[in-house]
């Protein structure tokens, strides 16, 4: 016989649980690291959630030059790596043996399967559209991805890792967006420091 005293969880806060869940796998790409840059020399690379900060706030500049939508752009961005929280971050080296696509795949699907349908849904399409590279926004936030990389390997290059300078000879053939390329031209005579000795100033 059943205790009469005994609580079940309501379906609103199973859904909760399952929200506090996803938030706490996103954290952990907080800790997560960008394993291409070992490659390069640099034992302390960024996290994959730092790469996808700063993903987003270029796709959010590009959208908005190019007259894309800004905020499907940044959903994108934002959750383009989600994935990595459980199978981790793979160089390109690791992706010419290992089918990684089809994991990164069925890793998401597991991922959202337990949210509410709404969010489930939207993240679904989000993710379908990054995939197939078939929008406006899709091709954006795809050289966010890249250009972000490259504006990484400028700072790493600054900071005396000359190998990362090899990341700037490959990756700039494959952004697509006319604002894209435009950033890029500027990339490669910019002093990645010019910006706070612009604001901060000296004074005797």
């Amino acid at each position: 016989m059943k205790s009469k005293n005994k609580k079940t969880s309501s379906p609103k806060n199973v859904r909760r649980d399952n929200a506090l869940d996803f938030f706490a796998e996103a954290g952990l790409l907080k800790r997560v690291k960008r394993s291409g840059w070992w490659v390069a020399g640099i034992k302390d690379p960024e996290s994959v959630a730092d790469h996808c900060f700063r993903c987003a706030v270029i796709g959010f500049y590009i959208a908005h030059e190019e007259g894309a939508d800004p905020y499907r752009v940044l959903a994108m961005t934002l959750f383009n790596d989600i994935h990595e929280a459980r199978i981790n971050d793979l160089h390109k080296m690791g992706h010419y043996y290992i089918d990684f696509k089809d994991a990164e795949k069925r890793v998401f699907k597991d991922q959202v399967a337990t949210l509410p349908p709404k969010v489930r849904d939207a993240l679904t399409d989000i993710r379908g559209d990054y995939d197939t590279q078939l929008t406006h926004e899709a091709l954006i936030a795809r050289d966010a991805d890249i250009l972000e990389c490259l504006v990484q390997a400028r700072e790493y290059e600054d900071s005396g890792h000359p190998v990362a300078e090899k990341f700037l000879q490959r990756a700039p053939g494959f952004l697509k967006t006319r604002t894209a390329k435009q950033l890029w031209k500027g990339l490669r005579r910019w002093d990645p420091a010019a910006w706070w000795q612009n604001v901060v100033k000296f004074e005797r």
